[in-house]
């Protein structure tokens, strides 16, 4: 039977509700053979879910990296999964503190004019729901959710709150830099979910054949944001530019209702992300 290659979970390091430890379990408990985790722009997840990872379980260590590309007005957000990277390597180190560091700001801000709008939110209480993770507009909507100001996170990222009257930028890495930290960390980088149009936009296939010609490796093709056609033309591109192609759940707990390994890469993508990896290796217990 093939493996069950999941590469793209959060935990509470940064948006999802289950700890490292838990993630891990549960990834097993899942019939996972190989999981990911890869936390919005933070290692921090890494030790705590080796120190638990259950017999018989692969973990690649890895990020979700908030990106921009600059050449478009407004600039455009996207996401890029980098994996087995060195968490020590100077210059990503640096980027993504810088980041973290800005989405914090950015947090305090939004709650801000929540509170001037006299909607009754808590920062405090918000920094100590992420409990050290970094902070994100999830962690503003479940207080939205616990105020009973929303029913669900969906309706908290709708244009009412967070969707718009309240978005506020958030600095992010050039993506055209982003690729290159990754590659000169060891690590292999991935475009999440590229063709989600029900996120808002995206970028032109132009950007990605620009990007592979950078150093960009793989396309996450197969993902709940996708619909079929979107999946179709992701592993096409792919297949013009030589990219290998992934699917994964992006896994965050009960913020979503995707579970883990709802979607799967195939062994030949994950065993070519790890040959070219010279960061950190991938990581078997049991």
């Amino acid at each position: 039977m093939l493996p069950r290659i999941d590469l793209h979970t959060h935990s509470t390091a940064s948006d999802g509700t289950l700890s490292p430890p838990q993630l891990v379990r549960a990834a097993a408990e899942a019939g996972l053979d190989v999981v990911a985790i890869t936390d919005h722009d933070t290692t921090a997840g890494w030790e705590p879910a080796l120190q638990a990872l259950p017999g018989g379980l692969r973990l690649v260590r890895g990020a979700e990296l908030s990106c921009r590309w600059n050449s478009v007005e407004p600039s455009l957000p996207l996401h890029l999964l980098a994996y087995l990277f060195d968490p020590d390597a100077p210059e990503l180190v640096a980027e993504l503190a810088r980041v973290r560091a800005a989405r914090l700001q950015r947090g305090e801000r939004i709650v801000a004019l929540l509170r001037a709008d006299g909607i009754d939110v808590s920062w405090p209480e918000i920094l100590a729901g992420a409990g050290g993770g970094t902070v994100g507009r999830p962690h503003i909507a479940q207080a939205l959710i616990r105020a009973g100001l929303v029913v669900t996170t969906t309706e908290a990222f709708g244009p009412d709150w967070l969707g718009e009257r309240y978005r506020l930028p958030k600095e992010d890495i050039d993506v055209f830099q982003a690729v290159r930290l990754i590659r000169a960390a060891g690590g292999v980088p991935v475009f999440a979910h590229p063709r989600a149009t029900r996120r808002g936009r995206i970028v032109p296939d132009e950007l990605i054949a620009e990007l592979a010609a950078a150093g960009l490796a793989g396309l996450e093709a197969d993902h709940e944001d996708h619909s079929p056609a979107e999946r179709a033309h992701v592993r096409g591109l792919a297949a013009d530019l030589g990219l290998l192609v992934t699917g994964s759940s992006d896994f965050h707990g009960t913020h979503k209702t995707v579970q883990l390994g709802a979607f799967t890469t195939a062994p030949e993508a994950y065993e070519r992300i790890v040959a070219e990896s010279s960061g950190v290796v991938e990581v078997a217990s049991g």
